[in-house]
C-alpha cells in the first residue's frame, strides 16, 4: 500500500476501485471540490505551469516527484501510511485493545467533530492566501506559496475520504458544508478564528505557515496517536507534507530579518527609508500569528479534551515516548487570574489539561523558531532580538481570553490595553505600510528589495530556476 495508483480518477493507494460505491460518492465530490478550488484557489494562476511536487508513494524516501503542473491538474489524491495488523491503543480508556478499523458507536460524534474540525482548516487556509501571487516576491516564493495550497487541498481530500468512507450521510454532508464555508464570511465562516483572519501581505503569509502551520503540525502529531487506525495512518502522512509548509514559512521571515539587518548597516538604520521592514514591525507580525495560533488548541481546563483523550481518539504529543498513559492520576497547574488582575494557581485533573500539555511543546518548538531567527540576526552583526510573546497576550480562547495582558503576560486594565496594544499588534498604519511593499517580481533569479534570495533553490534546482511558466494569454508580465 505504499505505492500510489494513478490511473483511477482520483489517485489513491487505499484500493478505491474495490469499493465502487465510495469512488461514485468521491467522483461526484470531485467536480464540486474543482469549482471551490477554481473559485477560491489561488486567482490568475490557473492556466500557468508551476514546479510542484507530486506524492507517489508514501515511503519515507524518494516519495514524491516534481514537475511543471497546472494547479487545476494536480492529481489530489487519497494517502493512508500502510498498515500495522498488529497497532494496539496505547493511551486513554481504550488501551491494549486492537486499534478500530470502524468508528465505534459511542466515540461517533466525537470522533466526526476532530475529522471535521481539522479538515476546515485545509481549504481555509487556501482561501486566505489566494490573492498573494498577485504580489510574490519571486518565483521562488510563489511556487512555495502554490506548493503549500495544493497539499492543503491534498489535506482536505483525506478528512473528506474518512468523513465519506466511515460517516455515511453524515460525513457525505460534512464533506459539502466544507466546501461552502468560506475563511473571513460573516455569515458562513470557517470553524476555527485565525482561519477567518486575513492574509493580505508576505509577512502575514510567512507567520502564518510558521506558527499556523506549526499548530497543524502539533493537532496531526495528536491526532496520529488515535485509536482509530485510519485517521492515525491518514495523519502520519499529512505530516510529511506539512513539514514543507513549516519550512516555507521559518525560512522567510528568516530571509526578511537577513534584508532587514542589512538595510540596519546603512542609511543611519533608517529600515522604512530603504522600503525595509522594521524589526519591531516584524515583532508585531510574530506577537499577532503566535497569538492567533497559540489559541487554536483551545481552552485551558477542557472537558471535550478529556473527553477526547479518555476516549483515545486524541493522544499526546509522541504519547508513546511518554511512561504514563491514562493521565487519571496527575495533575496540572493553571496560573489564573481575578477580574482586579489578581493572581492564584489552579490544579486541575491531567486530563482536562490536555490541550494545555498540547499547547506547551508547541511553545517549546516556536521558542527554537525564534531562536533560529535571532541567530541570523547575530550572523548580520545586529544586536537586536525578536521573542516570542507570552502565552496569556491577545486571547480569544481559554481562561485568559475575558481579561487583558501585554507581552511578557502582565496583567492591563481594560483603558491600559486600549492605550498601548499598538506596541504590541500591527495598527492599521503598520498594516498599510507593510502592504504597500508588496508587488509581484516574476523573472527568475530576482526577488523585491525587502526580503533576501534563499540561500539555495528547489530539489536541487539553482535560484535562478524558472519556477512558474506563464500561459502565453497570462497578466503575469514580467517586472521588478
Amino acid at each position: 500500500m505504499s505505492d500510489v495508483n494513478y490511473q483511477d480518477k482520483i489517485p489513491n493507494n487505499v484500493d478505491l476501485h474495490q469499493d465502487r460505491r465510495l469512488q461514485r460518492a468521491l467522483e461526484e465530490w470531485l467536480p464540486n471540490y474543482l469549482d471551490w478550488w477554481m473559485e477560491m484557489g489561488p486567482e490568475g494562476f490557473q492556466r500557468d505551469d508551476i514546479y510542484l511536487r507530486t506524492a507517489v508513494s508514501v515511503d519515507a524516501d524518494g516519495w514524491a516527484k516534481f514537475g511543471h503542473v497546472k494547479m487545476p491538474d494536480y492529481r489530489w489524491g487519497i494517502f493512508l501510511n500502510p498498515k500495522d495488523p498488529d497497532r494496539k491503543i496505547h493511551f486513554g480508556d481504550h488501551i491494549g485493545e486492537a486499534a478500530w478499523d470502524q468508528v465505534p458507536g459511542e466515540h461517533r460524534t466525537a470522533l466526526r467533530r476532530l475529522i471535521v474540525t481539522q479538515g476546515d482548516t485545509e481549504p481555509a487556509s487556501v482561501e486566505q492566501q489566494r490573492l498573494l501571487g498577485q504580489v510574490c516576491p519571486s518565483l521562488y516564493d510563489l511556487r512555495n506559496l502554490f506548493q503549500v495550497n495544493v497539499e492543503e487541498g491534498r489535506h482536505l481530500w483525506a478528512m473528506v475520504y474518512l468523513l465519506h468512507t466511515y460517516f455515511g450521510r453524515d460525513g457525505r454532508e460534512e464533506a459539502e458544508a466544507m466546501l461552502e464555508r468560506r475563511s473571513g464570511n460573516a455569515d458562513h465562516p470557517r470553524i476555527l478564528g485565525a482561519f477567518n483572519a486575513p492574509i493580505d501581505d508576505w509577512m502575514s503569509f510567512f507567520c502564518f505557515t510558521t506558527f499556523t502551520d506549526r499548530d497543524g503540525k502539533y493537532q496531526l502529531r495528536a491526532l496520529a496517536e488515535s485509536g482509530f487506525d485510519p485517521l492515525a495512518r491518514t495523519t502520519q502522512f499529512m505530516l510529511t507534507e506539512e513539514a514543507h509548509h513549516m519550512f516555507v514559512g521559518q525560512t522567510g521571515v528568516a530571509r526578511i530579518l537577513k534584508r532587514t539587518a542589512e538595510m540596519m548597516k546603512n542609511r543611519g538604520g533608517d529600515v522604512r527609508g530603504q522600503g525595509g521592514i522594521p524589526l519591531d514591525m516584524i515583532q508585531k507580525w510574530v506577537n499577532l500569528w503566535y497569538s492567533l495560533s497559540v489559541d487554536l488548541f483551545g481552552g485551558e481546563d477542557s472537558s471535550n479534551a478529556a473527553l477526547f483523550f479518555g476516549s483515545s481518539l486524541k493522544g499526546r504529543d509522541r504519547e508513546a515516548e511518554l511512561t504514563e498513559h491514562t493521565g487519571l492520576n496527575e495533575t496540572y497547574k493553571l496560573t489564573r487570574f481575578d477580574a482586579n488582575g489578581r493572581e492564584s494557581i489552579d490544579e486541575i485533573p491531567l486530563r482536562r489539561a490536555m490541550n494545555e500539555v498540547l499547547r506547551d511543546a508547541y511553545i517549546e518548538d516556536c521558542e527554537k523558531v525564534v531562536k533560529s531567527w535571532n541567530r541570523t540576526l547575530a550572523d548580520e552583526g545586529c544586536e537586536s532580538r525578536l521573542y516570542l510573546p507570552n502565552r496569556r497576550f491577545h486571547r480569544a480562547q481559554g481562561i485568559y481570553s475575558e481579561a487583558r495582558f501585554d507581552a511578557t503576560g502582565r496583567w492591563l486594565s481594560d483603558a491600559e490595553w486600549e492605550d498601548r496594544k499598538g506596541e504590541w499588534l500591527p495598527t492599521q498604519e503598520d498594516l498599510a505600510y507593510v502592504k504597500g511593499l508588496m508587488y509581484a517580481v516574476t523573472k527568475p533569479g530576482e526577488f523585491a528589495h525587502w526580503i533576501a534570495p534563499p540561500a539555495r533553490g528547489i530539489n536541487n534546482q539553482s535560484v535562478e530556476f524558472d519556477y512558474a511558466k506563464f500561459d502565453a494569454s497570462s497578466f503575469h508580465a514580467p517586472r521588478t
